[in-house]
């Protein structure tokens, strides 16, 4: 018995020193830990041991400093410089460029247009043109890749086009798209000339649990077609229907397509994958920059577990704080950390409308729950809520003044803040950032608006139970 209480107490307290240890981990990430090794010390070792550490590898991290240090270096006019943001953009929006520049080196580009998409089916009908219409190269990476309707019309799509000549690169996340990457129709992409990579792959499952964690994804959605044109939104490469989550359909995206030198660094952002999974050169990647008269400026971001911890709450945070009259946010999954729920309230208070549009029915209970816990703090801080009640509302969506937005792939959670690979592009243009404000209305429509009556009628179970998971939702 002796033996046992030494073990059990040695197993305890290894793993609350290495958490004490730890400068990167938050106070409320830490007391969560805490709370878990302490109820269930043996489950939350197993735990703490397989998804703990937010590390995807020395290896992997080395390599994309060099990766970084290259485009930075034989990429550089298409990076953008950090005046641009004084040159372009206006005085209260430079903080959050600015701050965005920081990130990965990418800068605003004046002279790019956009076009936003209708729905699902005009995604991919335009998308499948272009890429039937490609003449040099399509590059495309989806963190979700299905093998229905929509993944299969794009599979084919880059099967022509590999075809008749076209280089086409194709990536897929190792989990999110595992279906496809044993299905036939990857096979076909091969046998046709298509270049394959799984990113992230599971092909030796021992050495990522040692190394690094399973839940470690790419969640880009990226397309790029001729170094001309690319596409960037929450839109995966899947019907809205969304087959294997049905019961939530139908999944309600957004996409943009893009014209403009923002495509070069979208470009670069997929080429940084690209090397970092093939170990290929940057050369073997087109660049170039075609600047459209009269085009908005625009910059590319891209986050990730290889990147500075913290960019994408400070990002967010930054945005807020640049609101003088309005700022409307679309999320599926809202899981803020203190950085954000501060500068949201923030905003609230000193007058600005802050409108936050989120699922009514989330596929996550436990960020559907998490979520629930803060709408007391947003409400009273003045903050409008509102829960859509058709399907799942995937988009990610963030308008600032009807002057400024943020679309991409990055959701407002600790998996997009942490874990995942994102891509997004932050951009300054009124006819554009008014054509997504009318979606976001359009979003609101379909809505319930929360009030605070209702909250503070939550029965005292429901809301003990928001908190609980909200406490530990670091760990979850």
């Amino acid at each position: 018995m002796t033996v046992i209480l030494l073990l059990h107490a040695a197993l305890v307290l290894t793993f609350t020193a290495r958490i004490l240890l730890r400068d990167d981990l938050s106070p409320p990430g830490r007391l969560a830990w805490f709370i878990v090794l302490n109820v269930l010390p043996y489950f939350g070792s197993a735990i703490y041991f397989l998804f703990g550490e937010i590390d995807i590898g020395n290896r992997a991290i080395k390599r994309h400093d060099e990766i970084f240090a290259k485009i930075k270096t034989q990429a550089a006019g298409f990076m953008g410089e950090p005046d641009n943001s004084s040159e372009l953009i206006q005085r209260i929006y430079r903080p959050a460029f600015q701050y965005a520049g920081s990130i990965n080196g990418f800068h605003p580009l004046a002279g790019n247009s956009a076009q936003l998409m209708a729905d699902g089916e005009m995604t991919l009908q335009q998308m499948v043109a272009d890429i039937d219409a490609a003449t040099d190269h399509v590059h495309v990476l989806y963190y979700i890749w299905l093998t229905d309707h929509t993944g299969t019309q794009m599979a084919q799509a880059l099967i022509r086009a590999a075809q008749r000549g076209v280089t086409c690169r194709a990536m897929a996340d190792g989990l999110g798209s595992r279906g496809l990457i044993k299905s036939q129709i990857w096979k076909d992409m091969q046998a046709a000339g298509v270049q394959t990579v799984v990113a992230l792959p599971f092909n030796n499952l021992l050495r990522t649990l040692w190394t690094s964690r399973l839940d470690l994804r790419n969640h880009r959605k990226i397309t790029v077609i001729d170094a001309q044109i690319t596409y960037c939104g929450s839109r995966n490469s899947a019907d809205p229907e969304f087959l294997v989550k049905e019961k939530y359909g139908p999944w309600i995206d957004i996409m943009l397509r893009f014209e403009g030198p923002i495509v070069a660094q979208n470009q670069l952002l997929f080429a940084s994958d690209w090397m970092q999974a093939t170990g290929e050169a940057l050369e073997v990647i087109p660049l170039q920059a075609q600047a459209i008269e009269g085009g908005f400026p625009a910059q590319v971001m891209g986050v990730g577990p290889t990147e500075r911890r913290g960019a994408t709450p400070q990002l967010f945070s930054n945005l807020f704080a640049c609101a003088e009259r309005e700022l409307t946010l679309t999320t599926p999954y809202f899981v803020p950390d203190a950085t954000v729920l501060d500068a949201l309230c923030a905003a609230a208070y000193r007058g600005v409308a802050v409108t936050l549009v989120f699922p009514k029915v989330n596929d996550s209970w436990i960020v559907a729950a998490a979520s629930r816990s803060y709408y007391h703090r947003l409400l009273d801080a003045g903050c409008m809520i509102y829960e859509h009640r058709i399907g799942l509302l995937h988009a990610k969506t963030l308008t600032v003044d009807g002057q400024v937005s943020l679309i991409g792939s990055s959701n407002l959670d600790l998996r997009s803040f942490d874990l995942n690979y994102e891509n997004n592009i932050l951009l300054q243009d009124e006819a554009i950032t008014q054509a997504i404000v009318k979606r976001q209305r359009h979003y609101i429509a379909g809505s319930d608006r929360v009030l605070l009556p209702q909250v503070l009628a939550w029965r005292y179970h429901r809301r003990i139970w928001h908190n609980v998971i909200a406490t530990i939702g670091p760990v979850l």
